[in-house]
């Protein structure tokens, strides 16, 4: 990934207090994710499951709070954040791809209603 590349992070902000990650992109695009939704997206094989089989997010769970409680993040390389969540779990690799693909604010969202 080159630093110019629309999906590099140029800055990343975790607010523990607020439950709430931003992320400034190279593009100059800003990225605000609320923990529970961000919990949501984990993309580890218990989350989304492997080899066939469902994963626990497959089951529609309701998130307890501590399941949605952000407790840290660290960078995987300069490819992903690896974050953790108060119940303990931290084995999802959220890479930054994934995470501009999966901005909430109004011109993504409206963005990828029109592209399919």
């Amino acid at each position: 990934m080159t630093q110019n590349d629309a999906n590099s992070p140029v800055s990343i902000n975790v607010d523990r207090s607020a439950g709430m990650l931003t992320i400034g992109w190279a593009d100059g695009h800003r990225t605000e994710y609320e923990a529970g939704p961000l919990r949501l997206l984990c993309p580890c094989a218990f989350c989304r499951g492997e080899m066939g089989q469902p994963g626990w997010l497959d089951t529609n769970p309701t998130l307890a709070p501590e399941q949605a409680q952000l407790v840290a993040a660290g960078l995987v390389g300069q490819y992903a954040l690896n974050l953790t969540w108060g119940d303990g779990h931290g084995s999802g690799y959220y890479t930054f791809e994934s995470l501009r693909a999966n901005c909430n604010c109004a011109t993504c969202t409206a963005n990828r209603r029109r592209h399919g």
